[in-house]
């Protein structure tokens, strides 16, 4: 008997998948125009982009720096990252959505068991003795149904749901950088300004002595009252600029606290030293496809809204489904489990969309308007991101021959100062001379130290324009020893 109706059954599923193809014809696709198309192969490349030119990137780049005090800035803020912690719960629930789009290609089997307390009606479909009599109805179900995945609906819907997986990836990739790119920038800021105190504290000792020379000359009758206003004139406008500066590092300190999850207090005594500038043997290139992770998310969007324009496109095709059931039912429950109680079933179904092809269609090109919303934002993207990159490669080589500059007036500036030490040594000039001299070199050197900060903050903002770090290919290569794989 079982045989029979499992042949008979198999037989039916066989005519049903037979009609689907003939009547699929009945929910009209509309014809959609040809999606936007991403930036990538030739297009790619006229913006001066590859998909990989052999230089590496580093995970954890602010460590190329070697300050131990950053490091553990960034790994704190990294730990305690608000905006961390949201993009993890994100891939966390994207993951979850890829686990339900998994669990819908495959059967779904469900157990069920009721005990119900009935009083049958006199004038109802049950003869008697039921009609009229209270009874226990009893049942113990087992159910098992599978829709197949003929048009690829199911695999286009999972397809998608791990593009925004990914995605959500990308975005967490992308927020570790926003966050280590933050707290590396403000700590070099915090570091170029106390720098800064520090040598503009030596310019207020020599004004202060440059100024007792003229009050002693003024009074010995040497310099005149101009040469006195001269001589104080300095003074506000450097004590001014210590003011800006304590304001400068209190505001970068409660900066750094905040992005390491932390009260103001807690970097309240920070001191920051100035790192070196990286020396790269070999310029970073302008390759981004693949590296940065707000491209990298934006392209898995474009993927993930490809398949949800597939997965629309198959609501237009008919479903076919099979369900079996097994199970005891009796009224009473001293009958429920004898053999006579048995029951089972085995069915396939047939859903055909004739008459909701209006909402389906809307579905479809809404999908559609969805997938060209994300390809123009990637697009976006990657011209924002050429763009980026280039301004800051740009900005790094004006610092790099501004340096150059600025160290021949360094030296200059030295070599001044050291020749008044010998000039008033050999009583050929006052120490007024000598002080002016340390004076200019302290300013030299001042403007040394901006140009290093502003060099190291180029350097972040191409790292972070490069997606995340750069590791110098000619400096790994130099550092392999010979006879071991690199």
């Amino acid at each position: 008997m079982t045989s029979r109706i499992l042949h008979r059954t198999t037989l039916a599923l066989a005519m049903g998948a037979a009609l689907l193809m003939v009547l699929a014809a009945c929910a009209p696709i509309p014809k959609l125009a040809d999606p936007a198309q991403p930036l990538e192969g030739e297009a790619a490349a006229r913006l001066g982009l590859s998909t990989g030119d052999g230089q590496a990137l580093d995970a954890q780049w602010w460590k190329t720096f070697g300050d131990a005090q950053l490091d553990g800035l960034v790994d704190q803020a990294i730990a305690q990252s608000p905006s961390l912690a949201l993009a993890r719960a994100r891939i966390a629930r994207a993951a979850a959505l890829t686990e339900n789009a998994e669990a819908a290609k495959r059967p779904n089997a469900s157990l069920s068991a009721d005990v119900t307390r009935q009083r049958f009606s006199e004038h109802g479909i049950y003869p008697p003795p039921l009609s009229g009599s209270v009874q226990t109805l009893a049942n113990i179900q087992a159910g098992l149904s599978y829709e197949f995945d003929f048009f690829g609906r199911h695999e286009a819907a999972l397809q998608s749901a791990l593009g925004q997986r990914r995605a959500a990836e990308a975005d967490a990739a992308a927020a570790q950088l926003s966050v280590s790119n933050a707290v590396a920038k403000a700590y070099v800021a915090l570091a170029r300004s106390q720098a800064q105190s520090r040598l503009l504290e030596q310019q207020k000792t020599l004004r202060d002595q440059s100024l007792d020379l003229v009050r002693q000359r003024s009074a010995a009758g040497l310099d005149n009252g101009q040469d006195l206003r001269v001589a104080e004139a300095p003074l506000p406008d450097i004590q001014r600029q210590q003011v800006v500066l304590r304001e400068q590092q209190a505001l970068l300190r409660h900066q750094l606290a905040a992005l390491t999850g932390q009260g103001p207090s807690a970097t309240a005594s920070l001191e920051a030293a100035l790192p070196r500038v990286i020396d790269w043997q070999q310029e970073p290139h302008l390759d981004l496809l693949g590296r940065r992770p707000d491209l990298a998310a934006a392209r898995a969007r474009v993927e993930a809204s490809a398949q949800d324009v597939r997965a629309a496109r198959t609501q237009f095709y008919p479903s076919v489904s099979l369900s079996a059931f097994a199970g005891l039912n009796s009224i009473g429950l001293d009958d429920l489990f004898k053999s006579g109680s048995r029951q089972f079933g085995i069915g396939p179904a047939l859903h055909l969309p004739l008459f909701d092809s209006g909402r389906l269609r809307a579905q479809l090109k809404g999908s559609a308007a969805e997938q060209d919303a994300a390809v123009a934002t990637y697009n976006a993207a990657v011209l924002d991101a050429v763009r980026d990159a280039s301004d800051q490669f740009t900005t790094l080589q004006s610092l790099r021959q501004q340096g150059v500059q600025q160290e021949a007036l360094v030296a200059n500036a030295d070599s001044q100062s050291a020749l008044a030490s010998q000039r008033y040594q050999a009583g050929l000039v006052n120490r007024l001379a000598v002080l002016n001299a340390h004076q200019n070199q302290l300013l030299q050197q001042r403007g040394q130290i901006d140009l290093q900060a502003l060099t190291i903050d180029a350097q972040i903002n191409l790292m972070r324009a490069l997606g995340g770090g750069y590791a110098d290919p000619a400096r790994t290569t130099a550092q392999t020893p010979t006879g071991e794989r690199g």
